[in-house]
C-alpha cells in the first residue's frame, strides 16, 4: 500500500505549500524509496553506495540526499521495477538519434495526469462545455502513439471538446514534414469558425508560422479571446533562430489576437512528465506533488536560491521507475515563492538553457530538423 503517496497525489489545490503538505511529500518520498528497494533490482544497493539504507530512509527529510538518476541514464538503459514489466512504453526521440525509454504503469501515469488536471482546472482551462479547434504543433500520429510529446498532445485535448485539428508535422506515409502554409490555411478557416483554438506543442513551429505569413504580407488574425496557447519543448537545432519567448507572445498578440495572459510555457520530460506551467507571470512554479534542487555542474552540490546549476526534479508519483528524484539535462535556478509575485505559494525556477554540448538528442531536437528553409 502507498498510501502517502496517493494521498500526495490526490492533493486538490496544486500549489499548496503548508506545513501538512510538507509532511505529507517526506512521507510519501520515504515510502516511494521503499517500494523501489523492494520492487526496482539493484535500487537498494545503489542507495547503500550512496550511504543511505532503510533506516535512514525512516529519518530522511532533505531529499537533496536522495541519490538521483540523470535523465540522460535513460538514453542508455531500461530501468523499471516489476510494476514496469509491461507497462506503456514511451520514447523521448521522434526520428534518428538517442531515445530515452520510459515505463509508465496505471498507476504513475494516472498520477502525473492527474496534476495537469488539477492545474488546467487552478488556471480555469478546463472546459468540458466549449468545443474548441485545435493547432497540434508536434507529429501527426500514424499507428500507436509511443513518442512522449505526441501523447501528452493528445491527453490535452481532452479538456476542451476538439471540433477540428490541425497537425504542423503531417505524416507523409515515411515519414513526418512541416507544413507551414497548411498551418496558414487552417489559422485562417479557424478564424472565421469563430471557434477559441488551443495551440499545443513546439514553439519553433508557431513562430515558422507567424514569420510566413508576415513575409507573404497576410493580414493579423483575430482569433477567439479565450483561445490558449500551451506549449512545450525547444529549439534545439534552429538555436540560432530562437527568439525570446515574450517576443513569440508579443507577436501572437499582434497577429493572432491571443491576450498574453492566455500564452503559457510547459515544462516536462518523457523522463518527468510532472507538469510545470507558467503562472500569469510566466514562471515555472512547483506544484505541490514536486521539489526542486540546483545542483552545481562540478561537485553535484545543492546550491542555494539565485545559484545556477543541474536542475533536480523529485516527486513521488512513480512506481514504474525508480526516477523520483531526477537530474535533467537543464540548467536552471531556483527562486522562492514570494519573489514572483503572482499569489502562489511555491517556489518557481528559471530555466538557463541545456547543458553541455553532446549530441544527446530530444524530440524538439529531431523535430525542429523537419523545419526545410525555403
Amino acid at each position: 500500500m502507498l498510501n502517502h503517496v496517493d494521498a500526495l497525489c490526490a492533493l486538490e489545490h496544486p500549489y499548496r505549500a503548508d506545513a501538512d503538505c510538507g509532511r505529507l511529500f517526506d512521507a510519501a518520498m520515504r515510502e516511494l524509496s521503499h517500494y523501489h528497494c523492494e520492487h526496482t533490482p539493484g535500487y537498494r544497493h545503489w542507495l547503500q553506495a550512496n550511504g543511505l539504507d532503510a533506516a535512514a530512509l525512516e529519518t530522511l527529510d532533505d531529499w537533496s540526499r536522495l541519490p538521483p538518476l540523470f535523465a540522460n541514464y535513460f538514453k542508455r538503459q531500461l530501468v523499471v521495477s516489476t510494476a514496469g514489466q509491461d507497462a506503456l512504453e514511451l520514447t523521448s526521440s521522434g526520428t534518428t538519434g538517442q531515445k530515452s525509454r520510459m515505463r509508465y504503469d496505471a498507476r504513475s501515469l494516472g498520477a502525473a495526469q492527474s496534476m495537469v488536471d488539477r492545474i488546467f482546472r487552478h488556471y480555469g482551462w478546463d472546459t468540458p462545455q466549449q468545443p474548441c479547434n485545435y493547432l497540434l504543433l508536434s507529429y501527426e500520429p500514424a499507428g500507436a502513439i509511443t513518442l512522449g510529446t505526441a501523447y501528452t498532445d493528445q491527453f490535452l485535448c481532452k479538456y476542451a471538446p476538439v471540433n477540428q485539428a490541425c497537425y504542423t508535422l503531417r505524416h507523409n506515409g515515411h515519414g513526418n514534414e512541416f507544413d507551414p502554409f497548411g498551418v496558414i490555411r487552417a489559422l485562417q478557416d479557424f478564424a472565421e469558425q469563430g471557434l477559441p483554438v488551443r495551440m499545443l506543442g513546439f514553439p519553433a513551429f508557431l513562430w515558422f508560422a507567424l514569420e510566413r505569413m508576415r513575409e507573404l504580407g497576410l493580414p493579423p488574425l483575430q482569433l477567439h479571446p479565450e483561445s490558449l496557447v500551451f506549449l512545450g519543448g525547444g529549439w534545439k537545432t534552429h538555436a540560432d533562430r530562437a527568439i525570446p519567448k515574450a517576443e513569440l507572445y508579443r507577436r501572437l498578440g499582434e497577429q493572432l489576437g491571443i491576450p498574453d495572459a492566455r500564452c503559457r510555457d510547459g515544462y516536462g520530460a518523457v523522463e518527468h512528465p510532472v507538469p510545470y506551467v507558467e503562472c500569469e507571470r510566466h514562471r515555472f512554479h512547483l506544484p505541490s506533488y514536486a521539489r526542486a534542487v540546483i545542483r552545481d555542474t562540478a561537485s553535484l552540490r545543492p546550491q542555494p536560491y539565485g545559484a545556477a546549476g543541474f536542475l533536480n526534479l523529485l516527486s513521488p508519483y512513480i512506481t514504474s521507475s525508480p526516477a523520483h528524484s531526477i537530474v535533467m539535462g537543464d540548467l536552471a535556478v531556483l527562486h522562492p515563492a514570494e519573489s514572483c509575485g503572482c499569489g502562489l505559494a511555491t517556489d518557481w525556477f528559471e530555466l538557463l538553457g541545456r547543458a553541455g554540448t553532446s549530441k544527446n538528442r530530444s524530440c524538439a531536437v529531431a523535430a525542429s530538423e523537419l523545419i526545410k528553409e525555403s
